[in-house]
């Protein structure tokens, strides 16, 4: 069975210099924290991997990201598709003054035609664990919609606040997703702008598991946004709201939580602990020092 990852790579900056958070190079062979997510998800039984990137970086990317892991999976199957976010179908009038992107769901829309499987999607920037993937990829077999959950404490970061999807679970369906700014870690749990939060509430950290049909989805759904969209330079079309819209439509959206460890450099300072987590993986073996060569075992 053809199953998808989808990488949000479109935020990456669109020069390929120091300072660029995607690129921070967290294994000890100078792994970036993207190798971990193909390694895990191929694992898992994921067999088509798509960049979604913006065509003004599509050389830089591939010249140092792209390229190397393609070579580390020759001769396993592993089908690579880049996709890029563009404004082309955003009516021009639109676009004046825009900078920024249109959002998660209109990344993933470009993947219209390239896409005719279930696929999961998840950020570049993120460290989602091996549990994740193999979770995901049941729930692809399965043709679910889903959303792979992480409990908030281990989503914290100690160099400042951070956004979350705080969810509301029924019988092990999502039921609402609630965005939070500012959530920080405190002696009693965590905590936003001064009201406390259970650090033991699952979290989206956007790692959706979606069918096919879902591109249907946001194609019949954009429209309507552009029409609706208020804020010309900075509102998004996002996949949690149109998840959150099939919610209330009646839709079942499977929620399954994972207690792994979620990593990422949010915060520059984040680094060096995330490069020490990743350290303690290898001594725990699980990952091998040539992170790829286990996938031909």
């Amino acid at each position: 069975m053809k199953k998808t990852l989808v990488i949000l790579a479109a935020g990456i900056g669109s020069r390929f210099v120091g300072g660029i958070k995607q690129l921070e190079k967290v294994g000890p062979g100078g792994e970036i924290i993207m190798d971990y997510s193909v390694h895990d998800a191929i694992k898992a039984g994921f067999n088509k991997i798509v960049f979604i990137i913006r065509k003004e970086i599509e050389e830089d990317f591939r010249n140092i990201i792209g390229n190397r892991i393609e070579k580390a999976c020759e001769g396993l199957g592993i089908e690579f598709v880049y996709v890029f976010q563009s404004m082309d179908n955003i009516p021009e009038k639109l676009r004046e003054g825009r900078v920024k992107p249109w959002g998660t769901g209109h990344a993933v829309l470009g993947c219209k035609g390239y896409i005719n499987e279930p696929f999961a999607v998840i950020n570049a920037d993120d460290y989602y664990g091996k549990d994740g993937f193999v979770k995901a990829s049941k729930l692809l077999d399965e043709g679910k919609y889903g959303l792979i959950g992480y409990v908030l404490k281990n989503t914290l970061s100690e160099n400042g606040g951070v956004s979350r999807g705080l969810c509301t679970i029924e019988n092990g369906k999502l039921t609402a997703i609630n965005e939070t700014r500012h959530i920080i870690g405190t002696p009693e749990g965590a905590e936003a702008d001064g009201i406390y939060i259970d650090p033991e509430t699952v979290v989206s950290m956007n790692f959706w598991c979606l069918p096919a049909s879902f591109i249907g989805v946001l194609e019949e759904g954009f429209p309507e946004f552009l029409e609706t969209n208020t804020d010309l330079l900075k509102g998004e079309y996002m996949l949690p709201a149109v998840v959150d819209s099939l919610i209330k439509k009646g839709v079942e959206v499977e929620a399954l939580r994972t207690d792994a460890q979620w990593f990422g450099v949010t915060f520059m300072e984040d680094k060096p602990a995330v490069v020490e987590s990743f350290r303690k993986l290898y001594e725990e073996k699980k990952y091998c020092n040539d992170l790829y060569s286990d996938l031909r075992k």
